[in-house]
């Protein structure tokens, strides 16, 4: 599976499973998230690591980059809001970004 195809609407709910090569996980390494398009790079993703966390943090690989796609099951919050969790292999040795947005605050000043 691409990822450009994870990334169309997906109407499916099924789990995509394959087999890796004997070598594969020796030359690839997993994340686990929700894939998105990159806001301004075409050829670039961004995998949100836990999508209803507070603490959000997210990944960016190169679509060149990428070897595999597997889909998992996807997550449900109380709301009954739900998305497409994949586990996506990235070729050891490539550039990734982790990313972690936080509000810059003086946590040492009192009231």
């Amino acid at each position: 599976m691409t990822i450009e195809k994870l990334l169309e609407h997906a109407k499916k709910f099924e789990i995509d499973t394959y087999k890796l090569s004997r070598n594969f996980k020796e030359n690839h390494v997993s994340f686990t998230g929700v894939p998105e398009k990159h806001p301004y790079v075409d050829d670039k993703i961004v995998l949100i690591a836990d999508p209803f966390s507070t603490n959000i943090s997210y990944y960016e690989f190169a679509s060149v980059d990428i070897a595999g796609v597997e889909e998992l099951p996807n997550l449900v919050t109380a709301e009954g809001k739900s998305v497409k969790m994949c586990r996506v292999w990235v070729r050891k040795g490539s550039i990734g970004i982790r990313s972690t947005p936080f509000v810059v605050e003086d946590t040492t000043r009192k009231g």
